[in-house]
C-alpha cells in the first residue's frame, strides 16, 4: 500500500529547479509555465491561455463556494442546535420532568463529549480512506438528527444519558470531517476565510437557538400532551433529518473524484492544491490512502504536540455553549427574555470571527490572529468573574464569546495550515487536535452548577487559566515555526551555493 511522504517541503530534484519559483500565486498567474512550485501542469490544461486559466479558476472557486459553503453553514447551525438544545431544554423543565438529581444534568451534558472524543480520529481516518465525504457526512447527519429527536422521547436519566452519548458518537464525524474537506479544496491563502464562514454556523446557531427555544417553549408547551422541552428536541432533530436528505446531492467529495465537475475543472482543482504544497499530491484515490499511516506520522511530529496545547487551551470554554442560557439566567430575567439575551453575543462572535479570518487570509499571519481573540476572552472571563452588576457581566459575555469562538477557529486553522501534507496526516491532525480540545467539555460541564450563579467564579477562573496556557503555547509555536522557516531558507541557499539554479528549494514556508 502506498505510504504518503511525510515532508512536503523537501527540495525537489535539481533538474526541475530551473523552472521553480519560491512564491505560490494563483494558477492563472503561472499559465505559461509547465512546472509551478514543483507541480507539473496537467496535460488537459496545456492548451489554455493565461486569461482562460484565470477565468476558469475563478469560476471553479465560485462554483465550489456556492455549493459547499452555504450547505456546510446550514448543517453546522443544525449540528450545534441539536447538540446544545439541552441547555434551552433545561429552562423548559427538563430537569424537573425527568426528576434529575444532583449532577445528573451535568453528566448528560458531558457524556456527549465522551462519544465525541472517542470517534473523531477513527471517523476522519475512515472518511479519508473512503474518499466520499459528501455522502459520509450526510449519512452521519441523518443519524444524529434521529438521535436528537429521540432525546425528546426519554423518560429518565438513563434514557437521556444514552441518547446523548450516541449523539456525540455520531456528531464526532462532522467538524473534523468538514475541516478535512475544506482543506482538500482550498489552498492555504484561501482557507482562512472559508473556515471562518463555515465556523460561523456554530455562532449563528447560538444566536438562533435562543429565538427558536423561546418560540417553542412559549407556544408549544402542552401541545399533544408533551412539554415544550420535548418538542424542542423533536422539531430540531426532524429538521436535521430532512436537510440531510438533500446534502448528499449538494456537497462535493474530494477534487479528484467529485462528479459534478468537468475533467478540466477536476484537473485544475487538484493542481491548485499541488502548487500550494510544492508539488505534493493531496487526496488522489482511496487505494492510495493508508488508514493508520497518517496518524503514525502525526504523533511523531513535535509541531503538532504544541498545536495540541494551543487548541486545548483555546477550546477550554467551549462547554459554555450548553450553559450560556444558565449564565444569562443569573441576570434574574424571565425565561423568554433570558433566551433572547443569549443571541447578541453569538451574533457579535460571528462577525468578529469572519473579520479575523478574512484578515488572516489577507495578511498570511497566524500568531496575532490567534492570540488577540484569546486575550479578549481572557478579559471577558475576568470581568464576568469579578463584576456583580448585570451591565458589566453582560459586557463580559459580549467580549467573551467572540474571543472563545475566534480563538478556537484560528487554532484549528493554524493546525490545518501547519500539518498541511500529506492528506492522511492532515485529516488525522484536525480530528486529533479537536478531540483533545473537546476533553475540556467533559470536566467543563461540571463548572456551571446552579449554586455557582451569578458569577460562576470557578468556571471563569479555569477558562482564564486555559486561555493563558494557549497564549503561551502560541508563543512557543511561533518560535518553532520561525526556526523551521529559517532552516528551509538556509537549505535553499546551500543548494544555490553548490552551483544549482536559483529557486532550487521548493518555496514552502510555514504560516506564522
Amino acid at each position: 500500500m502506498h505510504s504518503p511522504k511525510e515532508e512536503p517541503h523537501l527540495p525537489l530534484d535539481a533538474k526541475k529547479s530551473n523552472e521553480m519559483v519560491t512564491l505560490t500565486p494563483s494558477v492563472g498567474e503561472c499559465a505559461t509555465e509547465t512546472l509551478r512550485n514543483g507541480a507539473v501542469r496537467p496535460e488537459i490544461l496545456n492548451g489554455l491561455s493565461e486569461e482562460e486559466l484565470k477565468l476558469m479558476e475563478k469560476k471553479l472557486v465560485r462554483k465550489v463556494d456556492a455549493r459547499m459553503l452555504p450547505t456546510l453553514i446550514l448543517v453546522y447551525i443544525l449540528n450545534y442546535l441539536d447538540r446544545n438544545a439541552i441547555g434551552s431544554a433545561r429552562l423548559g423543565g427538563l430537569e424537573a420532568d425527568l426528576k434529575l438529581k444532583a449532577n445528573e444534568f451535568q453528566t448528560c451534558v458531558s457524556v456527549l463529549f465522551v462519544g465525541y472524543i472517542l470517534m473523531q480520529v477513527p471517523s476522519n481516518m475512515l472518511l479519508n480512506k473512503i474518499g466520499r465525504p459528501g455522502i459520509y457526512l450526510s449519512v452521519c447527519m441523518m443519524v444524529w438528527g434521529v438521535l436528537c429527536a429521540c432525546s425528546g422521547a426519554t423518560h429518565n436519566f438513563g434514557g437521556l444519558l444514552t441518547t446523548r452519548f450516541l449523539l456525540g458518537f455520531v456528531e464526532a464525524a462532522f467538524y473534523p470531517g468538514c475541516l478535512a474537506m475544506l482543506s482538500a479544496w482550498y489552498p492555504r491563502k484561501e482557507l482562512g476565510v472559508r473556515t471562518g464562514l463555515f465556523y460561523s454556523g456554530s455562532m449563528l446557531s447560538g444566536a438562533f437557538s435562543g429565538l427558536i427555544a423561546a418560540g417553542i417553549t412559549q407556544n408549544m408547551d402542552g401541545v399533544g400532551g408533551l412539554l415544550s422541552w420535548r418538542w424542542l428536541f423533536i422539531i430540531e432533530g426532524s429538521i436535521t433529518v430532512v436537510v440531510a436528505m438533500f446534502t448528499c446531492f449538494i456537497l462535493p467529495d474530494f477534487p479528484a473524484n467529485t462528479k459534478w465537475l468537468s475533467d478540466q475543472e477536476r484537473a485544475l482543482a487538484v493542481w491548485r492544491l499541488q502548487i500550494d504544497a510544492a508539488g505534493e499530491d493531496d487526496w488522489t484515490s482511496s487505494s492510495d490512502q493508508s488508514m493508520f499511516e497518517g496518524f503514525k506520522m502525526l504523533v511523531r511530529d513535535p509541531k503538532n504536540w504544541i498545536l495540541t496545547v494551543v487548541v486545548f487551551g483555546a477550546a477550554s470554554a467551549i462547554a459554555i455553549n450548553s450553559f450560556f442560557p444558565t449564565v444569562v439566567a443569573s441576570f434574574g430575567k424571565d425565561r423568554n427574555t433570558t433566551l433572547l439575551l443569549t443571541s447578541p453575543p453569538y451574533l457579535l462572535a460571528c462577525i468578529v470571527c469572519l473579520a479575523v479570518s478574512w484578515n488572516a487570509d489577507r495578511t498570511g499571519e497566524r500568531f496575532w490572529h490567534t492570540v488577540g481573540p484569546l486575550l479578549c476572552s481572557l478579559a471577558g472571563f475576568i470581568i464576568s468573574c469579578a463584576a456583580e452588576g448585570i451591565g458589566p457581566r453582560y459586557f463580559g459575555a459580549m467580549i467573551m464569546l467572540p474571543g472563545i469562538y475566534t480563538g478556537f477557529n484560528m487554532s484549528m486553522l493554524w493546525t490545518a495550515n501547519t500539518i498541511h501534507r500529506p492528506a492522511a496526516k492532515r485529516a488525522a491532525a484536525v480530528a486529533f487536535n479537536n478531540s483533545i480540545g473537546t476533553v475540556c467539555s467533559i470536566y467543563g460541564s461540571y463548572l456551571y452548577p446552579n449554586n455557582s450563579a451569578p458569577r460562576f467564579i470557578l468556571a471563569f477562573c479555569v477558562n482564564g487559566a486555559m486561555a493563558v496556557l494557549a497564549i503561551c503555547a502560541s508563543i512557543v509555536l511561533k518560535i518553532v515555526l520561525k526556526r523551521e522557516n529559517r532552516k528551509l531558507e538556509l537549505r535553499e541557499q546551500e543548494l544555490e551555493t553548490a552551483g544549482q539554479h536559483r529557486g532550487s528549494g521548493n518555496g514552502f514556508r510555514y504560516l506564522v
